[in-house]
């Protein structure tokens, strides 16, 4: 017998140590799935003998070498786990894993909640007990329906679900209940969802439910487990309506659940077909209503709007979102220019996904955070404003402040994009204002006139300290600030670069010629901090003739060279984001 064994937490950073974790687990059986903890008992030569990990609030790759199963070394591990998890705040802890390992964590406080052929879900506090309470408070009499749905975003074809269909003469229950997808692994978060689901003209007997953590989707379900992958779809639909019918169906009372059918994604059709197989054994009637089309027979389906924001066009989104999702999908639209800005390689002296630029204290990984940080904010914008009419000037500005703490807070105080919340922010702000009224068979147009002249009125109202380098650089130099460019309606972006901009499509140089476009006209006052007002106008001459002169060979090399002498066109990246934004909302 082994003596009580010491655990160690494995480094899961170390090359070496994940080369030893990932043959550890293949010996018995398991895929390496990405986990922010791995605890594991050494043998000889630091060979691993037993081990457990943790993502989050699940627990994964829980092992044992086949040499030293009888020496009890399972329940040691997790308890390990168990308790750093409880130090670190995480108290309710969920194991998805093989039917056969049900006892051993049975012995550590787990019941089984969800059950597969192939996999089962467990969990050790009161999360879904607690969740179900919730819902039993929502509970009415009579025969009840629910949705559920991800709404990501909301379209002509979930409103149809939830208006129009249930609720004709011969409608098929008395209380819808819509819950939607909690889980923010989708384009947009779940309080961005949620609440296009409110704004959507909902019928009185319809009750939008907070959603849970436990939704099951092909992103959250592990499957290092399972020896099969083509196992994986069918075995996480199979947990995720077991669990529905086991403990969401009687918490609310419902007897009908209803689900847009689907023609064109498979796993969908599938998980529509195991609906109608698996919830009728729980008494749940399955209802599957007939997808709302345009008027060529085409789907309105989320991942259409999605799609057409990744092209960057408003206007073909709404052939198909809610308005509801308007100002959201403004939002994203505005992450989509900082992060196709961002991943555009060879940009003289900025940071691009392989190279740093002029820059020593950021990098691509840091700017990343910097916009994952500012998305969320572009969302909270309109939440924050919804029903309290035009924004509030004093708001705005308070909303700029918080977001640029958010930027230095989620990249350990290097500001990367202070300039962008200005002029970004600004836009979306005036965006919203506008409220997007002239629209027509070609879909949702916003109005460039209006939205230039409430981009001035909104700027007109601010007032800054010119303690930035800009102040500094208008003060000494008479170069425009980004406040004295938002005043005047930021009239070179509508005038001439993103004519300019819109002249290229199909080119695959698109954004570094709109960038040198930009650098060949502005006093950029970033530029002007770092190397002087008279490089600085060397720069845009330089710019312009790379324009005149264009070749890949001459871009490298003044990539190279400013790097090197520290020059960052930062102003000019602000405006290539603003522009790529309001080509889209234009669009």
């Amino acid at each position: 017998m082994f003596a009580s064994p010491e655990i160690h937490e494995l480094p899961l950073s170390s090359p070496r140590f994940m080369e030893r974790l990932e043959r550890f687990l293949a010996g018995n059986g398991l895929r390496y799935e990405a986990m922010d903890k791995y605890f594991a008992v050494y043998g000889e030569g630091e060979e691993l003998l037993a081990g457990a990990g943790i993502k989050g609030d699940v627990i994964k790759c829980v092992a044992v070498s086949e040499t030293c199963r009888s020496e009890g070394f399972t329940v040691p591990v997790l308890s390990r786990l168990i308790s750093d998890a409880a130090a670190r705040g995480i108290t309710e802890l969920k194991v998805f894993t093989k039917p056969e390992y049900e006892s051993i964590f049975s012995s550590l406080g787990f019941r089984c909640i969800a059950r597969a052929p192939k996999a089962i879900l467990m969990e050790n506090g009161r999360g879904l007990e607690e969740y179900c309470e919730y819902l039993r408070s929502l509970r009415r009499p009579g025969r009840n329906g629910v949705v559920v749905m991800n709404a990501n975003p909301a379209t002509l074809g979930h409103i149809n679900l939830l208006e129009d269909y249930g609720w004709a003469s011969d409608r098929p229950v008395d209380t819808l209940y819509v819950i939607p997808v909690k889980e923010d692994l989708s384009m947009f978060s779940y309080q961005e969802r949620k609440h296009m689901l409110a704004r959507c003209a909902l019928q009185p007997d319809t009750i939008l439910c907070e959603g849970s953590g436990y939704a099951i989707s092909a992103l959250t379900f592990p499957t290092y487990f399972l020896k099969d992958l083509s196992d994986a779809a069918e075995t996480q639909m199979r947990l995720d309506l077991d669990l529905f019918g086991r403990h969401f169906a009687p918490a609310l009372g419902v007897s009908v659940r209803l689900a847009g059918t689907e023609p064109e994604d498979p796993l969908t059709a599938r998980y529509n077909e195991l609906m109608k197989e698996i919830l009728p054994s729980y008494n749940v009637e399955v209802l599957e209503v007939p997808r709302y089309t345009d008027e060529d027979g085409v789907p309105y389906s989320a991942s259409r709007v999605r799609k057409a924001i990744s092209a960057g066009s408003l206007s073909e989104a709404f052939k198909t979102a809610d308005h509801s999702a308007l100002h959201f999908i403004c939002a994203e639209l505005a992450r989509r220019a900082l992060s196709m800005e961002l991943d555009a390689r060879l940009k003289p002296g900025l940071v691009c996904p392989d190279s740093c630029g002029a820059h020593s204290d950021m990098d691509y990984t840091v700017m990343q955070r910097s916009i994952s940080a500012i998305r969320a904010r572009f969302g909270e914008l309109f939440l924050n404003i919804y029903g309290k009419g035009d924004i509030d000037i004093s708001y705005l500005m308070d909303w700029g402040k918080e977001t640029e703490r958010k930027m230095l807070e989620a990249t350990g105080g290097i500001n990367t994009h202070r300039g962008s919340i200005f002029s970004l922010g600004l836009s979306l702000a005036a965006a919203f204002n506008v409220e997007f009224q002239t629209e027509n068979e070609d879909g949702l147009i916003v109005n460039p006139m209006l939205l230039e002249k409430e981009i001035v009125r909104l700027a007109g109202e601010m007032e800054f300290q010119n303690q930035s380098a800009g102040g500094r650089a208008h003060s000494k130099y008479g170069a425009k600030s980004a406040l004295q460019m938002a005043r005047e309606g930021y009239r070179s972006l509508f005038e001439d670069w993103l004519p300019f901009y819109r002249s290229l499509d199909g080119d695959d140089w698109r954004l570094q010629k709109t960038l040198l476009r930009i650098m060949s006209s502005l006093d950029d006052t970033c530029v002007i901090h770092r190397v002087g007002y008279e490089r600085a106008q060397d720069v845009k001459r330089e710019a312009a003739g790379l324009i005149d002169n264009w070749s890949i060979d001459s871009l490298e090399y003044i990539c190279a060279s400013y790097a090197a002498e520290g020059i960052s066109p930062g102003g000019a990246a602000d405006m290539l984001a603003l522009t790529i934004f309001i080509d889209s909302i234009l669009n």
